[in-house]
């Protein structure tokens, strides 16, 4: 038997985010802002039908407590080490074993700093999988615990490549913006980033 799934909706600086985790406390996916928050619990509805939903915070158990103040911190631009999003434990048992080692260095890429598909696939040992990188990390289910915003196509190539998440590049811009400004690098140095 598969064990329960459970999914909460809360609200950030940028809207109603989701999260969902097993029984063993295990993250199984979390959610960025939908357009509002009927729109982000329906996503999570449909991306985790097997998941009960959980609507009262103060019962929810302590680690999702923690890595939902760890999205809220990021999200409100506080300057954070992120050890509550680095602590949860996640099952990534249904990714293939590429996109597991693709996340799990991203995981690790520090706020305010950004590597390219290509450093990625070097990293890993595949120097030609910069493409593959791309699509692991399109497909990423943990955004932003895993935070795949801070993935570019080349660094100083002034694109933010793609971004799968609700509003697109514009929530990729401002996701790196409000983490620029978190770790004390004005917005006039990410020029090059942010195509201004």
């Amino acid at each position: 038997m598969p064990p329960r799934q459970f999914f909460h909706c809360y609200e950030t600086a940028l809207g109603c985010c989701g999260i969902a985790w097993n029984e063993r406390l295990a993250l199984i996916g979390s959610q960025l802002p939908e357009e509002n928050a009927g729109a982000t619990r329906d996503r999570m509805r449909a991306r985790f039908p097997a998941a009960r939903e959980l609507p009262l915070e103060p019962e929810l158990p302590a680690p999702i407590q923690q890595a939902m103040a760890g999205v809220r911190a990021l999200l409100a631009g506080q300057a954070t080490d992120a050890a509550e999003l680095l602590a949860l434990e996640l099952d990534d048992s249904a990714l293939p074993e590429f996109n597991r080692q693709v996340l799990a260095l991203t995981r690790r890429i520090p706020v305010g700093q950004t590597l390219s598909y290509g450093e990625i696939a070097t990293r890993l040992g595949q120097p030609g999988a910069a493409r593959a990188v791309g699509q692991a990390e399109g497909h990423n289910p943990f955004a932003p615990i895993v935070p795949c915003h801070r993935v570019l196509p080349s660094t100083g190539s002034g694109s933010p490549g793609g971004f799968s998440a609700h509003g697109g590049l514009a929530t990729k811009r401002r996701l790196l913006l409000i983490e620029a400004r978190a770790t004390g690098q004005l917005g006039g140095e990410q020029g090059s980033l942010f195509g201004a």
